[in-house]
């Protein structure tokens, strides 16, 4: 699944899977599924394109067909889900139940609403993209589409006005220009042989808006005139190595290479250029916004080293290209005194004189909002200024990066969308999955991954198990700069993360571009149409504030609903959604009376976690019909059904475990952190037979002697997978000489 083509990507193995599968399809229903197969192929090379042009400038054609598009795959999916979950679920494959799980998709399954079998549904499907078929040739898609791709990068960087601005006018870059000169005159340790002046590289990486152009730029021009020849070359996402090659050439000698962007030579004659040109040369190249490894390397191969101590920047988002491509310089956010200082240089007088009579008012916020970014704060200044005091807060607190014409608001966003555009699809959808998160929390990194997973985002390999392929996109979104990493304060790794308030305020703009994710809070505006949402955060509400009843009512399609902090004035709030894949609940109240018998019948659900605030809600044992559950994690003693739940691979709980939790085998994780109470002798020898558990943590307070303890340890030593145990207990005597002899390394 995919925010950029919606539910195509997985549509195509479940189609397959219905086509091959014991299903007992009639000869023309068969047929039809091979052709949904084959159309739905074509139309997700198709989305594919129109994904790679920045959402703005597609033509408004493009955007509603690929909207309707994308709502009919999500339709589609949850009729075959539906069909398929019944019927793989162990439960008869009822047509009449089929009937109303379907009865609320909308539009595209008008018919369907009165047939009593998949047949029929597959009939509408099928009927549904003629129309879209039909509605692309009649206004020639394929062609504004390809067109827009060629053109797409045409328009102006604004990262280009801190190539020409005066470094009096920049606030906080002295110091930082002043280390990184330091960094390229340290010596490498052969330079002091005369004939060793070896050239030195330094990368500049950091996240968009940061001011790693102005730093660059800045050291550039106070060291230029200490080279025989110089360039400051801007590269950018969608670059064409001829242009760059040329770009550099008439920086080295804009005499010599006045033409040379209207000739046609090609890479390799480019790069012996360059390099003839550099041969007896001491040169200062800046090659700025680099994004991948691959454009390093091939730029690095015309920078020749001829031993005059030449020097080479660098600047990217991507920690990766910053390592391949010289020494790293990562670039900080602005100090709090220079945050100030560049926010009062963009204010009137007036301005100012407000802020010095309120400085805890609003400066602190509107500087905690910034974060130390530059752009950030010129961007709220420029907003702010002029504006009559009384409005102030009122701006503050209403406004997003994306909310505004201001210009220099919209460059920002400009700037950071870059690094959103040069994103895979599979890595746009996690990252937009960020902004169902409250500002300023702390993602779990776990948690976060097994969400991707149940929702479908990670397509993993055989060889490949999925969490580890979720590992990778999250350390890659650290590596690009979108997000903040948080470092465990005990061990130092790094276990959760941040989301910047620029980016975030990016993310739910996109979200909203895509209609991917609405959020209900407090401070959050610009919900759509209730019948079209599928991905639903609720944050920071409380019975005095909405009538969820109200809120919720006509949602029929959502297949994400997550809680923080709320108030659950009624368990229908979230048991309405039948086509729940993930349920998160966090820290929030329940109202007396409230149960959760019916959460057995949410069948689609992969993902439960339920964090209580106050009073426990009793787990029912109905949670043993959730046949497709991968991850629970829960506060509550667990219900004996729980054993039943064979898809599990990861268990959370922090009560007491029944029996037979060994019978969970495909296990990844678990984590039982309240005590194994009377059943910890029995517990101790479930674990032995999960034999794909990477975690375990488990507290145990009573009854395992140390042999016991020892048996215990020995019988691990049999999980090839496992990556961390970790047991915690005021009589768990196990000692380092236990651990060692059964083969494993403690820290």
């Amino acid at each position: 699944m995919s925010v950029v083509t919606g539910a195509l990507g997985s549509l195509a193995p479940k189609l397959l899977k219905l086509l091959y599968g014991e299903y007992k399809l009639q000869k023309d229903v068969r047929k039809q599924v091979q052709w949904l197969h084959s159309e739905l192929e074509n139309i997700h090379a198709l989305l594919r394109k129109v994904a790679a042009v920045p959402w703005d400038r597609l033509d408004e054609q493009v955007k509603v067909w690929a909207r309707e598009v994308r709502e009919a795959s999500y339709d589609m999916e949850d009729v075959l889900d539906t069909f398929l979950v019944r019927v793989d679920g162990g439960e008869p494959a009822d047509p009449s139940r089929l009937r109303r799980a379907m009865k609320n998709m909308g539009k595209v399954f008008t018919k369907a609403k009165v047939r009593h079998d998949i047949a029929g549904a597959i009939d509408d499907i099928k009927k549904h993209l003629d129309e879209v078929a039909e509605r692309r040739q009649k206004y020639k898609l394929d062609e504004m589409i390809m067109s827009k791709s060629i053109t797409s990068a045409s328009t102006i960087d604004p990262r280009l006005t801190a190539m020409y601005k005066e470094v009096s006018q920049l606030i906080g870059v002295d110091k930082s220009r002043d280390e990184l000169i330091s960094m390229l005159n340290l010596s490498q340790p052969d330079d002091d042989a005369p004939d060793k002046k070896t050239i030195k590289k330094v990368s500049i990486v950091g996240v968009g808006g940061l001011g790693k152009t102005t730093l660059a730029k800045a050291v550039y021009d106070k060291l230029k005139s200490q080279y025989d020849c110089g360039a400051f070359v801007s590269v950018g996402r969608d670059h064409d190595l001829v242009k760059v090659f040329k770009d550099i050439l008439f920086d080295l000698d804009k005499n010599r290479y006045e033409n040379i962007h209207n000739t046609g030579r090609g890479v390799d004659l480019l790069i012996r250029e360059v390099r003839e040109f550099l041969e007896n040369k001491r040169y200062f190249i800046v090659i700025d916004d680099v994004w991948e490894v691959g454009t390093w390397e091939a730029i690095e191969l015309a920078l020749v080293e001829n031993n005059h101590g030449s020097k080479v920047i660098t600047t990217t988002r991507n920690v990766e290209v910053a390592k391949a491509s010289g020494e790293v310089y990562k670039l900080k956010q602005l100090s709090n005194d220079d945050s100030m200082k560049l926010f009062y240089t963009r204010l009137s007088r007036a301005d100012r004189k407000f802020l010095d009579n309120h400085p805890d008012d609003i400066s602190e916020k509107i500087l905690k909002k910034c974060a130390g970014i530059p752009l950030a704060i010129i961007t709220m200044a420029s907003l702010l200024a002029g504006k009559p005091e009384c409005e102030w807060s009122m701006v503050y607190n209403s406004i997003g990066f994306h909310t505004t014409d201001n210009r220099e608001a919209e460059d920002t966003m400009t700037i950071l969308s870059f690094s959103y555009y040069d994103l895979p699809p599979h890595l746009r959808t996690c990252l937009l999955y960020l902004s169902t998160y409250p500002e300023d929390y702390e993602i779990k990194k776990d948690s976060l991954i097994w969400k991707w997973i149940a929702e479908g985002f990670i397509d993993g390999k055989q060889e490949t198990r999925l969490f580890e392929l979720g590992e990778r996109y999250f350390n890659d979104l650290i590596n690009r700069s979108l997000i903040q990493p948080v470092e465990n304060e005990w061990n130092g790794r790094v276990d959760s993360c941040r989301v910047h308030d620029m980016v975030l305020d990016l993310m739910r703009k996109l979200s909203s571009d895509e209609n991917f994710i609405a959020i209900l809070g407090d401070n959050v505006e610009g919900t759509p149409a209730a019948s079209s949402v599928r991905w639903l955060a609720h944050q920071n509400r409380i019975a005095e504030h909405v009538n969820s009843e109200t809120m919720v009512s006509g949602m029929q399609k959502v297949r994400f609903y997550t809680a923080f902090k709320c108030f659950i004035d009624s368990q229908d709030q979230f048991l309405r959604f039948k086509l729940l894949r993930v349920l998160d609940i966090v820290d929030c109240s329940f109202e007396k009376g409230c149960h959760l018998e019916h959460l057995g019948d949410l069948l689609h659900l992969r993902y439960l976690r339920i964090g209580f605030n106050g009073s426990y809600l009793e787990l029912p044992v109905q949670l043993g019909n959730l046949k497709l559950l991968q991850t629970l994690d829960v506060e509550g003693t667990l219900p004996a059904s729980t054993v039943h739940l064979t898809e599990l691979v990861r268990l959370c709980a922090d009560k007491k475990v029944p029996d037979g939790i060994g019978k969970l085998v495909s296990l990844e994780e678990l984590r039982i952190m309240n005590g194994c109470g009377d059943k910890a002798l029995k517990f101790l020898k479930e674990p032995a037979n999960l034999r794909e558990l990477r975690v375990l943590e488990f507290a145990t307070y009573d009854g395992a002697d140390e042999s016991m303890q020892r048996d215990f340890v020995e019988s691990l030593s049999n999980l090839q997978k496992i990556q961390h145990i970790g047991v915690y207990g005021s009589d768990w005597h196990a000692d380092t000489d236990m651990w060692e002899t059964a083969g494993f390394v403690l820290p």
